[in-house]
């Protein structure tokens, strides 16, 4: 029997594309979601879920639930034997649920703490309580905050966090950390992304951000497919290449796929791991705007804005530790990323929503 992997925030873009990989790998997904980064379709479920339904002929278990409904947490972890034979007893669960945007938490610090953490310490808690030990965190290269060197490993220091956002996930390892500590049968894996872009090959499911984007790729996507009239570059004047800001852009696809790799390392009860997600190359915002005019045959406008509020100049990974550890390794380039984006942003270009020409 396939063992059931809990998949909190598992509507969203990146817990969506994990869902495939998990039910290709082999595993039962037990997918929980509050509709904050997911768009509600048919029979009140993320319409990411259905379509993947749609793409691998299956079905996937799913509950309307808010990480900070402790007692409906509760609930879904009792039900261990149900009439129906659905029980829950979880061998693993994936954690991808929280606010995300590293601007609006400059602007709701508060509303960013309570959330990320207060979810969390549940979810962690019903864990306990439940004997699950086996966990796999969506961290975030922020915990690096200004990096002191480039490109960042595993041993780069943590905790200088520009942004709220960065110190909720740094915040978060911590209280993993400690977990695991005083009880040495947790096992967890803490994925620290860096910049997950592109979507599946099939054009049905990708990022579809609520109201404006506040990621890179999706502004100016929206952009190419005539959303939105121009992009903003926020600050033209770093110490880069064009004096724009540089990242580690990875296809989300080959960030599932971590996932899966991390899942199994799990089974080696490795403890408490820490591995970087990424591809170990930076591009600049102009650099990407040039590749997704390419991908779109578009032209892409732009205005130079000032900085934003927590943002750095450069940051991109050394992914090494992962390819040695767990076997993991980034395999498509730049072209594929965009083109993989457009072809979901041409297909859906209002995103999930039922006036999209590909909706189903």
């Amino acid at each position: 029997m396939a063992q059931k992997v809990l998949v909190t925030g598992g509507g969203g873009y990146i817990g969506s594309h994990c869902v495939v990989e998990l039910i290709e790998a082999g595993f039962c997904p037990v997918v929980i979601d509050n509709f904050s980064n997911a768009v509600q379709g048919e029979r009140d479920v993320p319409e990411s879920l259905q379509r993947i339904e749609k793409i691998l002929d299956t079905s996937i278990e799913f509950y309307e639930l808010d990480l900070l409904d402790r007692t409906g947490l509760e609930k879904l972890f009792k039900q261990r034997f149900s009439s129906s034979g659905h029980g829950h007893s979880f061998s693993a669960v994936m954690h991808f649920a929280g606010l995300k945007a590293v601007g609006e938490s400059v602007e709701q610090p508060l509303r960013y703490y309570r959330v990320n953490l207060t979810a969390t310490m549940n979810l962690l808690e019903v864990m306990q309580t439940h004997g699950v030990r086996n966990l796999v965190f969506s961290s975030s290269a922020t915990v690096y905050g200004d990096p002191q060197r480039l490109p960042i490993d595993e041993q780069h220091p943590v905790g200088g966090c520009t942004n709220p956002y960065g110190k909720t996930k740094y915040f978060i390892e911590e209280m993993i950390m400690d977990q695991c500590k005083a009880e040495k049968d947790w096992n967890v894996v803490l994925l620290r992304y860096f910049n997950p872009i592109g979507a599946h090959s099939s054009g049905l499911i990708g990022e579809d951000p609520q109201g404006i984007p506040n990621n890179l790729l999706p502004y100016v996507a929206q952009v190419a497919i005539g959303r939105r009239k121009h992009l903003n570059v926020f600050g033209n004047d770093y110490d880069t290449i064009d004096g724009t800001g540089v990242r580690d852009y990875i296809h989300v696809v080959d960030l599932a796929k971590g996932h899966i790799a991390a899942l199994k390392k799990l089974k080696d009860n490795c403890g408490c791991k820490v591995y970087n997600l990424g591809t170990g190359t930076g591009y600049s915002v102009l650099q990407m705007v040039k590749a997704m005019e390419k991908a779109s045959g578009k032209e892409i406008m732009y205005l130079i804005a000032p900085r934003r509020g927590g943002d750095v100049a450069s940051c991109y990974a050394d992914p090494l530790l992962a390819e040695k550890e767990l076997g993991w390794k980034a395999d498509f380039d730049l072209e594929r990323m965009c083109e993989d984006l457009w072809r979901w942003q041409s297909k859906n270009p209002t995103g999930f929503t039922k006036n999209s020409p590909f909706s189903i």
